[in-house]
């Protein structure tokens, strides 16, 4: 059965003059419909990139990517522009990028429909309707001067969900505002997922907006490396796992933490158990040893 985002062997190279900047090696990741899981990883790992593909705002140098029934590879120029504005909302760090400042909340989110040709009348139901669903039924006409920032973020999200996209992107939802508006909104994007089944996918650095999901993959060099997967009985946390990725050339990326730990470079050591691999430092000749004894 298909995910509703299947990235295979994903490569993107950028041309800077007379240098090539490779921003996804070989990247796979799968996605299933209606998840809400975060994308992790230091700067120039490849995030944003790979954000910018599935959001339609940029094209991969090779590979396959499939969103929902769109192969992102086949789109024409005009199929792009209507895949951004059908089925993909995205939410930006920066409040200024998500709202214009002299139109009131309300006007903010019947915006995108009017551009996508919805009537007013259902331009203005829905976007009442978007607005009380994420807890601002009272602010429908104030300006964003008027808002705090998370009440900000929180139209950011209704403007985004204007027209009924499939997958939601944001990118730091949370990187403005205070620990208290970030519950908030991390709430208000849940009630979302569970009551319009939209897949959200939040672009982070910060571990703290990571451990508000349920799965988490991390990336390295422009490539998936980690995942966690938590599972949860309600609101207790029943486990919660960290896997190494293993891709499908058989690449592993260890965590660097394990990596310094053990003070490996360049090779390893594998031994195969029956029911497990083994990997030991290069240096590590005496512990290889004693587990093939």
């Amino acid at each position: 059965m298909s995910a509703f985002i299947e990235c295979e062997n994903l490569v993107k190279i950028y041309k800077i003059a007379d240098l090539e900047v490779v921003a996804l090696q070989g990247l796979d990741l799968r996605v299933e419909s209606g998840e809400m899981m975060a994308i992790i990883g230091p700067s120039g790992s490849g995030k944003s990139t790979l954000m910018n593909i599935l959001g339609g705002l940029d094209v991969p140098t090779a590979g396959n990517v499939h969103v929902g029934p769109y192969n992102l590879l086949e789109l024409t120029r005009r199929e792009q522009t209507l895949y951004r504005r059908r089925e993909v909302g995205f939410v930006w760090q920066q409040t200024a990028r998500n709202l214009l400042p002299y139109l009131t909340a309300r006007e903010n989110v019947e915006l995108p429909m009017a551009l996508n040709g919805v009537s007013r009348r259902e331009r203005r139901d829905r976007a009442i309707d978007l607005l009380t669903r994420v807890g601002l039924a009272n602010r429908l006409d104030h300006r964003p001067d008027r808002l705090s920032g998370g009440e900000q973020q929180r139209v950011a999200i209704a403007v985004a969900m204007a027209n009924q996209p499939s997958l939601l992107l944001a990118d730091e939802p949370t990187g403005e505002v205070d620990s208290e508006a970030a519950d908030i909104i991390f709430q208000v994007m849940r009630t979302l997922r569970d009551q319009l089944g939209v897949t959200i996918i939040i672009v982070t650095h910060d571990m703290h907006v990571a451990n508000r999901v349920d799965r988490v993959v991390g990336m390295r060099d422009g490539r998936t490396s980690t995942e966690i997967l938590r599972r949860r009985d309600g609101d207790m946390l029943v486990s919660d796992e960290e896997y190494a990725i293993l891709d499908r050339a058989g690449r592993l990326q260890l965590p660097e933490a394990y990596i310094e730990a053990l003070d490996m470079e360049d090779r390893v050591r594998l031994r195969l158990q029956t029911d497990r691999i083994e990997v030991f430092p290069q240096h590590d000749s005496e512990t290889v040893q004693e587990s093939t004894r």
